[in-house]
């Protein structure tokens, strides 16, 4: 829009004090006026105007729409002498102002939220005076005492952070644990995003809300740490002494507030509702994070924190997301007033519902929740969103005044360091026995139900569809259970289980973390990188290759060896040779396999030819369950049991076998002849008394064989090469 009329000049209210004054005090406000038009304003004057007293929540929210100038809307001028008189202002030419003002000269009216403008007055170009820019915010107006009862309010203070922790760790006794970035060290750091949040939260009336996985990350930066660099190389980390330092102030802020633990990583609950609960596993990693979150926290900080409580992304729930949230054991669901609606009632009601099954819905107040979602950093938008935060409390106490109602404030889940500046100024301006009263979340859960209020979870139709675009997909939670799958066919094999169980199963979690969304990309590297690295450790089990062998004998051993790349030993493996042609080649029963790290280990099999030949073999290292540990390993096996120069030593003996066997038949056939001639003579003569005495050979069966043949003329083989 062009710049003309009361849009010539842009106004910002920069500061507001007190922010909840009373007759006593002076208002004091400051900002700037800013000339957005093509000439000069000249006779211009900046004053205070005050609106008519608002009704209403959503009256308070159009004090923030409205642009043009409007005399019944926005009041006349206070008093002349509470003005800023800017004689000049040139186009493009900022100047500022404050005003200080005895907060009776208002003339305030009856307990309140009242508008309160600041406008420039003046001439533009040849027109005549008129307002050429107005700023409103809000005045909370409460002098006396709560005619009433006040609202208990319940903030909660969330540290929750990105995920950095990765499941690569260096290869070093101590496992040194790699960072995707050093983005955290920046956050914790002084002036930081998490550093305000602790330094400011330590003041302040708030139920913290952590993610353990973020303590855990911290603490992994007190010792040696890696990060990870743009060339895929890791770097020293250098953030120890602010790592202590930021775990050190944590523990000094919370003692005596409640602490809300989220399940480790927190899991995107919305994205395991509507992607991820039909694939197998996926719920029970939720189970294993909310298990890992109490320990987490209470190692690291020392505090049992509540586990009982489930927050899906910006409370938007349905009946799916509610399902998963109470699957793991928690029993109150933070969900927001925009998703879980009160349409019917004129007042904000208590935020805890009975929604069935021992569950509690906590509605937090959509208004108060998203207050501070914009750029703080600018103090214009700060110091109204201050005062609209404000008025909107003290709206809700005077709905209904003698109704006492617990209200629920849950901010974005990662607020700036200017948006957690401008919550802590808010809070702070409301502790001063005004018309709330602090109280943490499991008081809140148990506040006595409004009766009239809703309790009807919404159906998956009324899910927000922009949230659900940024969920994670079914793929996601598919590349998780591959992930998983080989981390149990890994693990089943290791003797220091913890090294890689520990990292890669809160991998795992982080896979499914809520800060993924929005960042696919970045959520799949993620889950590829792990799986890489898991598969390259597996591989660091393998077969070593073997060249093919040749058998010289009936019986030869053939060792195959096994290598261990990993820092720790392995156990539970079964090594099994087969022979494709069993009945030429026995290579005999499967081998148990146990190797220290950084080792090898050759097995020996007793093989056993039958005939000549190659054979193929195959190698395959199996788990104790009879699974497949890596890919097969093939060889050839020649076998030559019987050689040439056997089979010649063989011919030679059968031919002089057979030459013996002659030599004595025609011996024999000779001496028969001989006795005939013998037997015809002594027939003639006289009776033979016996056999011929010079003939020592006697009738009978020939001589037996020299031996048999050996059934294993190598002995036992030749031990082959690998």
């Amino acid at each position: 829009a062009a710049a003309i009329g009361s849009r010539t000049v842009s106004v910002s209210i920069d500061s507001l004090t007190p922010t909840t004054p009373t007759k006593s005090d002076t208002l004091t406000v400051s900002g700037t006026v800013t000339n957005d038009g093509k000439s000069t304003v000249s006779g211009g004057r900046v004053a205070l105007r005050v609106g008519p007293q608002i009704s209403g929540r959503s009256a308070i929210d159009d004090v923030a729409k409205r642009t043009g100038f409007s005399f019944g809307a926005d009041g006349a001028e206070v008093d002349g002498k509470y003005t800023k008189k800017i004689e000049k202002l040139p186009a493009g030419i900022s100047r500022d102002f404050s005003i200080k003002i005895p907060v009776k000269d208002l003339n305030l009216g009856s307990d309140g939220i009242y508008q309160l403008g600041v406008a420039l007055t003046g001439h533009s170009s040849t027109q005549a005076e008129q307002v050429l820019g107005i700023q409103r915010t809000l005045l909370p107006w409460q002098p006396s005492a709560v005619d009433g009862k006040k609202t208990k309010l319940t903030v909660m203070w969330p540290l929750i952070s990105t995920t950095h922790l990765t499941a690569r760790t260096a290869s070093d006794p101590q496992q040194t644990p790699v960072f995707r970035n050093d983005d955290l060290a920046a956050e914790i750091a002084p002036g930081g995003r998490l550093q305000q949040l602790v330094a400011l939260g330590k003041n302040l009336p708030v139920t913290w809300v952590i993610d353990p996985d973020l303590l855990a990350s911290v603490e992994a930066m007190t010792k040696n740490y890696s990060v990870e660099q743009p060339d895929g190389t890791t770097a020293p980390g250098k953030s120890q002494a602010v790592a202590k330092q930021w775990l050190h102030d944590l523990q000094d802020a919370i003692p005596g507030d409640q602490v809300m633990a989220l399940p480790f990583a927190d899991p995107d609950l919305a994205s395991l509702a509507h992607r991820g609960k039909d694939v197998t596993g996926s719920l029970s990693h939720l189970q294993a994070a909310t298990e890992l979150a109490a320990t987490t926290v209470d190692t690291i900080i020392g505090v049992k924190p509540r586990t009982d409580f489930a927050w899906p992304v910006d409370g938007a729930i349905d009946s799916s997301i509610v399902d998963v949230a109470t699957s793991a054991g928690a029993r109150n669901v933070i969900t927001r007033s925009d998703s879980l609606r009160d349409s019917d009632l004129p007042y904000a009601p208590t935020a805890a519902r009975k929604i069935g099954s021992g569950n509690t819905a906590i509605v937090s107040d959509a208004r108060l929740s998203t207050a501070f979602q914009g750029d703080m950093a600018k103090a214009g938008n700060s110091t109204l969103a201050v005062q609209q935060f404000l008025a909107q409390t003290l709206m809700v106490t005077m709905q209904e005044p003698q109704n006492q109602r617990s209200v629920v404030v849950a901010p974005q889940r990662t607020p700036t360091a200017s948006q957690a500046q401008a919550m802590a100024a808010a809070l702070g301006a409301l502790s001063d026995n005004r018309w709330t009263q602090p109280v943490d979340l499991g008081d809140a859960a148990k506040a006595k139900p409004d009766p009239d209020a809703n309790q009807r979870i919404p159906g998956g139709g009324s899910y927000s569809g922009s949230l659900r675009k940024q969920e994670l997909p079914n793929s996601a939670f598919q590349d998780i259970k591959k992930t998983q799958s080989t981390l149990d066919g890994f693990k089943v094999i290791l003797t220091a289980k913890d090294r890689v169980v520990t990292p890669f199963g809160n991998a795992i979690m982080r896979e499914m973390s809520t800060s993924w969304r929005g960042d696919h990309r970045a959520a799949e590297n993620f889950r590829d990188s792990s799986e890489q690295y898991l598969n390259n450790l597996r591989g660091q089990v393998h077969l070593i290759q073997k060249s093919d062998a040749t058998l010289s004998g009936r019986s030869a051993t053939v060792p195959v060896t096994v290598k261990n790349g990993l820092l720790q030993g392995i156990d539970g493996l079964r090594l099994v040779l087969t022979s494709q042609q069993p009945n030429r080649l026995d290579v005999g029963d499967p081998k148990p396999i146990a190797v220290e790290g950084g080792h090898s280990q050759s097995v020996k099999f007793e093989t056993r030819a039958n005939a000549n030949g190659p054979v193929k073999v195959t190698a395959q290292l199996l788990t104790e369950d009879g699974e497949p540990y890596g890919g097969p390993m093939y060889f050839t096996v020649q076998v030559t049991s019987i050689t040439p120069m056997v089979l010649l030593v063989i011919a030679v003996g059968v031919l002089l076998l057979v030459l013996a066997g002659l030599r004595i038949y025609l011996k024999r056939k000779k001496r028969g002849a001989a006795r005939d001639t013998a037997d015809g003579d002594q027939h003639d003569g006289g009776e033979d008394n016996g056999a011929d005495s010079d003939d020592p050979e006697q009738p009978g069966d020939p001589a037996p064989d020299t031996g048999s043949q050996s059934t294993d003329p190598s002995g036992s083989g030749e031990k082959v090469d690998r």
